[in-house]
């Protein structure tokens, strides 16, 4: 461990909500392994290489998503870190006047999504070039045409978080002014949804889950930076009977992630059952806060949280391209692939798992400065420790237009737009006019990169501003 991490750990400030920092590293950790044990992959009698998932080879194996869908852990982490964020660079923004304001909201989404969409364009650019070059060299079939979709579906998490970032302003002004009230708001319209979708059958409302639901778990990480998640027990417990009822009742699958061929999914669009499973998880996580604090003021683990913290988003990025690449090199040896859930293939689960850890380390170690907060040149910039992590404010930058906010709020919808296109769509076909449907819009490769890179740069102008 470098002394730069030593020299974080030990500048932290004793305000600083470390349990915060773990919930974060042990979601996307959470989300690694996951991927890790559910990827399947198999070769049939004729050659072909397919990826299954393990949970639908092993229904039985489906409870245990109660406990590892831990995305919404993550969400809960950034409603938290969202608040205080927004709520600092709003003090530095009054003391400008009117000026201040208008920079406000760019500032804010630059701040916040720097670290999340730098690392994201370079795994973008590095997966979209090598896509390019492999169809112009005629190279297809096997496990590369499935590494080439799979590798971007964790995208659609990016996507959820570009707008849970850029909804914070007004949901933080809706939290501030009814509290709970907001809160109960979101989930009512979620529940609304579900009815008119499974009682109605009204087509294409259940999108509009992917708001509700995804944003009334972040609305209580507004709760918990207000200190008003006093009773977790209540929360864990009335979610967690929900969730039973509505599966055990209800349309709802048991399994909390997305399986292969099911008619109804708790994920996409995200049901009220999800919603459930949410507030037992946050529920669930506050009740451990206490002895999670008290275990993080050990010097050694607060210095493997930050050092994890430093490296989550690329580790995550790129899990499932070092997951592929270990199968694809084992194809390359001849070496025979066992039927999955058989004792062989468990067997084989843990060396697998190091294998895949030791590759995913050698690509953070390319790839990781990428998730460093740039400087710009010519400014100063003054860092603030505000919660869960540290908030980068450009000082000395250039001044930002009165049309900051509209340019601001149009980069980040065509980032969302981009990677939850390219989530869909994937890097196969890249030249061939591959489409994939979002919501009810067909979308390429090419366009859905295209948006995402004209997205970041907007962002990336607008938010070098100065408060």
């Amino acid at each position: 461990m470098g002394s730069s991490v030593r020299d974080l750990a030990a500048a932290t400030p004793a305000t600083r909500d470390k349990y915060i920092d773990l919930l974060r590293v042990a979601s996307l950790g959470t989300v690694v392994l996951g991927h890790w044990l559910m990827a399947a992959v198999s070769v049939g009698d004729d050659g072909r290489v397919e990826v299954g998932n393990l949970l639908a080879v092993q229904p039985r194996l489906q409870l245990l998503t109660w406990v590892f869908q831990v995305m919404p852990v993550f969400f809960f982490v950034g409603g938290f870190s969202h608040a205080l964020s927004y709520r600092s660079l709003r003090r530095g923004a009054e003391r400008e006047g009117t000026e201040g304001a208008r920079a406000l909201y760019a500032v804010f989404l630059r701040a916040r999504l720097q670290r999340l969409l730098r690392p994201t364009m370079v795994f973008i650019g590095v997966w979209g070039s090598a896509a390019v070059l492999l169809q112009l060299a005629g190279a297809s079939g096997g496990l590369l045409d499935v590494s080439l979709r799979l590798v971007a579906q964790p995208l659609w998490f990016i996507g959820i978080y570009l707008a849970m970032v850029a909804f914070t302003p007004p949901l933080l002004r809706l939290h501030e002014r009814w509290g709970w009230g907001a809160f109960g708001g979101l989930v009512a319209a979620a529940g609304c949804v579900d009815v008119l979708r499974f009682g109605f059958g009204v087509p294409y409302v259940g999108f509009l889950d992917f708001a509700f639901v995804w944003l009334a778990v972040h609305q209580l990480g507004f709760l918990r930076a207000d200190g008003r998640l006093r009773r977790p027990y209540v929360l864990a417990g009335a979610g967690f009977t929900g969730a039973v009822l509505l599966v055990a009742c209800g349309p709802y699958p048991l399994s909390m992630v997305g399986m292969p061929g099911e008619r109804i999914s708790n994920m996409a669009p995200p049901t009220f059952a999800l919603l459930c499973h949410g507030l037992w998880l946050v529920g669930g996580v506050e009740l451990l806060r206490g002895a999670a604090g008290r275990w993080l003021r050990r010097p050694r683990v607060w210095r493997v949280v930050v050092a994890a913290n430093g490296v989550s988003m690329t580790a995550f990025l790129w899990h499932l391209t070092a997951m592929l690449g270990v199968y694809g090199v084992l194809l390359g040896l001849g070496v025979r692939l066992p039927e999955p859930a058989t004792g062989e293939w468990w067997a084989q689960v843990p060396v697998r798992g190091v294998v895949a850890g030791v590759v995913t380390a050698g690509l953070v170690a390319v790839f990781r400065r990428f998730e460093r907060p740039s400087v710009v040149k010519g400014a100063r910039r003054v860092s603030v420790v505000k919660g869960a992590r540290r908030v980068s404010v450009v000082k000395g930058a250039r001044r930002v237009s009165g049309g900051a906010r509209v340019t601001a709020a149009v980069g980040v919808a065509l980032c969302l737009f981009g990677v939850l296109g390219l989530s869909l769509v994937g890097f196969g076909g890249m030249l061939d006019g591959r489409t994939a449907v979002l919501v009810a819009v067909r979308v390429t490769a090419p366009a859905a990169v295209a948006m995402t890179v004209v997205g970041w740069l907007l962002v990336e102008r607008t938010g070098r501003t100065r408060l």
